[in-house]
């Protein structure tokens, strides 16, 4: 039994109103996998649900309100120094316009295009459910 530090995190595909795009942020370079782009999202807090979180960080890192969301998929990914257990939302809806509002820089993409943009290997599997999904 490893004794690898465990970090909650939830994320979230976020589509745009066409439904055609996807939002996407990329991380501080000196942050944890740095550099690399990401679904918005964050760690959990003691005693919040992974949807309060996740409502919490998207109001916090991108200013805006969740209005629809469903769960995408849940995964555990290991790196060298810790395990990341991940709830991942699919947000159809929202209100607000998202930008980084924590100074990093965000990005609509098409879909078909986030095979350009580097991400943390954790990432891959999200990125899988939502191309084969």
């Amino acid at each position: 039994m490893n004794n690898l530090k465990v970090v909650e995190v939830v994320a979230a595909a976020i589509f745009s109103g066409c439904g055609k795009k996807i939002l996407i942020a990329k991380r501080p370079d000196k942050a944890h996998q740095g550099g690399l782009w990401e679904f918005p999202g964050g760690k959990k807090e003691k005693g919040e649900t992974a949807r309060q979180a996740l409502h919490r960080e998207l109001k916090e890192e991108l200013a805006i309100s969740i209005k629809d969301s469903e769960s995408l998929i849940r995964l555990q990914h290991e790196y060298p120094d810790k395990r990341i257990e991940l709830d991942v939302y699919k947000v159809m809806s929202f209100t607000g316009e998202p930008f980084g509002a924590e100074g990093q820089e965000t990005q609509w993409i098409y879909l078909t295009d986030i095979k350009n943009y580097e991400f943390p290997a954790a990432n891959q599997a999200i990125i899988d459910a939502l191309v084969v999904g």
